[in-house]
Order: structure tokens, then sequence, then C-alpha cells
């Protein structure tokens, strides 16, 4: 989902096979008016942690780290087993390859294997970051190196699923297991791609100027929501073409869509401005879960909103007044987990954080 990409540098402390991270739990983590939120517990503690994703049996989750202190300048994909309530031991692995840059992980419904997109084969260092003082603009980098595979929880790569020229990553799977969906820039724009779980049968199903990207389907499979973005004027499709030909994307001005999982009938959700992204269906179909800076003139910070399918009903729901997005939900509707700045002692970590959902 999402690159699944992350607006905000996290430094994050990567811990090998078999260790894991331990520390007293706060006695409330979430805040008073947070009312959907439930004996929150905080899972990770120090560094960047983001893009948590539940697997197919509600126990286990993938994500991933960045450490620049302890010698790990990007993302690297992690796995652990959610531990019993009570208890504040998480422990977690590391699962790529420790190579090049990785991003957006998601268990396969084998309960055996996941996959993530990764630039290693290009590279075994880290990708260079965009110098903001030559572009002078907020910008993701989209680097062209990004494949994505499959790995065992060895950690060892079993298939790769891309292999065409330009940006392949944020790749998540169908609840029903068959479907993959993906984004995808081997057409010259980033759109999305859908394929089958072993990487047989690519379509494109959006083909509008813009960035689209962060997708994830329904419940039922039968839909998809993701984040976009839409140039109207010819100063902005300019802009966005120019900085698309340096490997960048500008995410400040994002909306969410909903469409049927083949691409049809696609249609705006949201019209708030400012950046609405990381997109998940609720438990009911009906409506998205999402991070947003909408309120905020300065574009930050970013708190977690729901809404209806039509745009109505929408409704914050989170409340640290630094970061929270990444909201994703168990297969079965029960738990929540997203990243937040909370519970970081003031610094810059982010962390992830599982809570108990209450409608």
């Amino acid at each position: 989902m999402t690159s699944k990409l992350i607006f905000v540098a996290l430094p994050v402390l990567l811990l090998a096979a078999g260790t894991h991270a331990q520390t007293t739990q706060k006695k409330d983590l979430a805040y008073p008016d947070e009312h959907h939120f439930r004996n929150m517990r905080q899972l990770t503690f120090g560094g960047d942690n983001a893009e948590a994703y539940f697997g197919f049996d509600n126990q286990h989750i993938t994500f991933q780290r960045t450490d620049v202190k302890n010698g790990v300048p990007c993302d690297q994909i992690f796995y652990g087993a959610i531990p019993a309530k009570g208890k504040s031991d998480f422990k977690f692995k590391l699962v790529s390859t420790g190579k090049g840059r990785t991003t957006c992980a998601y268990l396969l419904p084998d309960k055996k294997h996941l996959l993530y997109a990764s630039t290693h084969l290009a590279m075994d260092t880290c990708p260079p970051v965009p110098d903001r003082s030559v572009v002078k603009k907020y910008v993701w980098p989209i680097y062209d190196s990004y494949d994505i595979f499959v790995a065992g929880f060895d950690g060892k790569i079993t298939r790769q699923l891309t292999n065409t020229p330009g940006y392949d990553a944020e790749a998540t799977v169908s609840p029903d297991g068959k479907k993959i969906v993906f984004t995808s820039m081997r057409n010259g724009d980033i759109d999305l791609y859908t394929m089958n779980i072993d990487g047989t049968n690519v379509k494109q199903i959006t083909n509008t100027t813009g960035y689209d990207g962060g997708a994830c389907f329904s419940p039922d499979s039968k839909m998809i929501t993701w984040r976009a973005s839409r140039p109207q004027t010819a100063e902005q499709v300019r802009e966005y073409k120019d900085l698309l030909a340096q490997g960048l994307v500008m995410p400040t001005a994002m909306e969410l869509f909903v469409a049927n999982a083949d691409g049809s009938d696609a249609r705006q959700v949201t019209h708030l401005g400012k950046a609405n992204w990381a997109p998940a269906f609720m438990p009911d179909g009906k409506r998205l879960i999402f991070a947003s800076n909408h309120e905020h003139e300065r574009g930050y910070p970013f708190n977690l909103y729901i809404v209806k399918l039509d745009g109505s009903g929408l409704e914050r729901i989170s409340n640290d007044s630094g970061f929270d997005a990444f909201p994703m939900f168990s297969p079965n509707g029960k738990q929540l987990i997203f990243s937040s700045n909370r519970n970081n002692g003031g610094n810059r970590d982010t962390n992830v954080f599982i809570c108990d959902w209450v409608d």
C-alpha cells in the first residue's frame, strides 16, 4: 500500500534475526478523544518503522525499518509474530536481502512467503536520495531499479515477479489470494496494474495522467482503493512530467479513489486538498481509513480519518501532533495497526502500534 513511500524521514534501529524490541509500555498510548482505539500497544521502540501489514493468519506482520546510525541507511523488510496481549516483547527478524533499498512488503496466502520491492539487482548499496537543495521541492524518488520479488522467511528470494524497465513496487494481495495490484512506470506514467498471484496475466487498470499508487483491495476482493495526483492545468502537467523525467514525484496534492478490481467505474472519493494517502478499506467494505494533513495549512501533522465511499461521513479518529499513518485492519477486522510518532520522547522516531478496534 504504501510506498507506500513515507512522508517523513525516520532514523531506525536494525535488529538481526532472532532479536527483539522490548520496553515498558506506557499506560495509555491512545489519547482521550481517540474513541475507536482500545488496548493500544507499541510493537517497536526506536528508529523508523512503517508500512506494517497483517498476514492472512491475523497473527504475523511485515514492516520496514531504516537506521543510518547503525549502518542501515535505507529500508529493509522484517517479519514477526504479534505478541500476546499484556506482553511488550515483539520478536522479529530480517527477511529481505539487506542489500539495496526495499519497500512495500506483503505476506502471501501460503503463509510461507512474502513479496516486496527491492533495488538490489542494480546495486548492493542504497540508491541516491533527491538533493532538495537543487530540486527545491518536497519530492519522492521513483527508482527505476525497483522490481517485485517473492521470498521465503529465511530471506532467500524464490521468484522475481516483475522484470520490465522502470519502477515496479507498491504491491498488495487480494484477500481471496488470487490477485496482486501494484504500481508501475512501464508505460512512461505511474499507473496501477494487476497480475495473478504467480505474476502472470499483467493488466494495466489506470491510464490518467498523474501518480496512481498505494492500492489495496476491499475485504471481498471486488474493489480497490488508491491515492492519486491529478494535475489539471498545463503548468501542473508540465511540472509533473518534468519531475517524472528525473525519477521524482511531488506528493503534496493527492486524493483517494476507488474502482472495481479491474479498474472499471473509477471514481474520486475525497476532495479535501493537500495530501490524502495510505487508504485501506474498513472491515465493512463501505468506508475507507486513511492518513491526511488537509486540516493543517503548514502540511503537518498527519492524522487518521474515516470516510464513506461516496465521500460523506468524514471523521478524524487520531490526534497525535506529529504523524499517524499506514493504517491497516487485520483480516478478521478486529485489530488496527498503524505507524505513529507518539510516545517517542520528542525525537523523530516512528513506531508501529496495534489496538483493538471499536466501531
